[in-house]
């Protein structure tokens, strides 16, 4: 599985990135940066970055796809972190010993220039804990396997609402998951809205998609996570789930490419941009207050910071008490609208 999950987030982050130069051949090539962790492990951080004070039109403002197939030793506070979302990870809270883990995925977020094209965010990974090897065996031996799970997700960030947009997104996601369950969309929809919730602002981060974590088989459930009964005859097992999640991923570029082909080139004014910036801005919050990954990934010995912080704009802005949406009628007032209550979008 460690083989097959490395080589799927592989080739979907190649298809990913050439469609994306291939969608505007005139902008900058993504960087195509090549890495090895001094601790175990490799990546690839494919970014597309305007340099400081670039003036050529661009579809792309800023871009990462990130891959990291990586292996080491998880410290105790670590283990402690993830067990809260992952009962399956076993911890001592009397003991100081690592656990050795191995982690395979891809992480992705597109930060469009034009403030009609909305920001998005994917990311679909594997992840193992295994035991202590004895002292004195053979490294070649398989190590026992403590906890195993899949988890990801992929969600959308306008700054201006187009239901249609929104309903495209959700309908090709939901295309994804029906073959799987009938059940998996309406479960991951709401974990989804439920997880990117900026609880300081009282608003989602965006208007949401799916998310899952701790997908494993479990001989006493139908499905994972206490989710509703699947229409299955049998469990879920880790073939089921992997299939899942490549369906999930495959989807992301016509889940995507279409809306942001639609709203690139379109007409904005400077209050739109500022807009934009503003609405980033509770982007960076909650990527930085809230989420798991990027809590995980501080947490790890020899975090690599820059592929971690890759998912934050190159321009923001934060203003304090910024009147912009307050006006009922604005079309910023109709996002917040959504954001305060999510919507069905099916």
């Amino acid at each position: 599985m460690r083989t097959r999950v490395a080589d799927f987030v592989l080739s979907l982050q190649d298809k990913i990135v050439t469609s994306f130069e291939e969608l505007d051949p005139s902008a900058p090539p993504f960087l195509r940066d090549s890495w090895k962790r001094a601790k175990g492990g490799h990546g690839i951080s494919c970014v597309f970055q305007l340099p400081y004070g670039y003036d050529k039109p661009t579809t792309l403002e800023k871009a990462g796809v990130n891959v990291s197939v990586i292996h080491g030793t998880l410290p105790p506070a670590a283990i402690k972190q993830m067990r809260v979302e992952h009962a399956s990870v076993p911890y001592d809270p009397q003991a100081e010993a690592a656990l050795p883990f191995f982690a395979a995925g891809i992480s992705l977020i597109i930060h469009p220039r034009n403030p009609h094209a909305p920001t998005v965010h994917a990311n679909y990974r594997y992840f193992e804990i295994t035991a202590q090897q004895a002292e004195g065996s053979e490294q070649t031996e398989q190590p026992e396997v403590l906890a195993w799970w899949f988890g990801g997700g992929c969600d959308l960030t306008p700054s201006y609402l187009y239901e249609e947009d929104a309903v495209h997104f959700h309908r090709t996601l939901k295309d994804a998951c029906d073959p799987h369950g009938a059940q998996l969309y309406p479960a991951f929809k709401k974990w989804c809205d439920e997880y990117f919730f900026i609880t300081h602002r009282k608003e989602a981060r965006g208007i949401g998609g799916i998310f899952f974590d701790d997908l494993c088989a479990d001989p006493h459930k139908r499905l994972p996570n206490a989710l509703e009964e699947s229409t299955s005859e049998r469990p879920w097992t880790k073939e089921d789930i992997f299939s899942f999640v490549k369906s999930a991923g495959e989807a992301f570029l016509p889940s995507y490419l279409p809306v942001l082909k639609r709203r690139a080139d379109l007409e904005f004014t400077p209050e739109q941009r500022r807009w934009q910036l503003v609405r980033r801005g509770r982007y960076v919050e909650f990527n930085l207050v809230y989420d798991r990954g990027t809590k995980f990934g501080l947490l790890t010995p020899e975090a690599r910071i820059e592929s971690i912080l890759l998912s934050l704009p190159s321009e923001v802005r934060w203003e304090y008490m910024c009147e912009v949406g307050t006006e009922e009628s604005s079309e910023e007032a109709k996002l917040l609208a959504v954001l305060t209550k999510p919507r069905e979008w099916l």
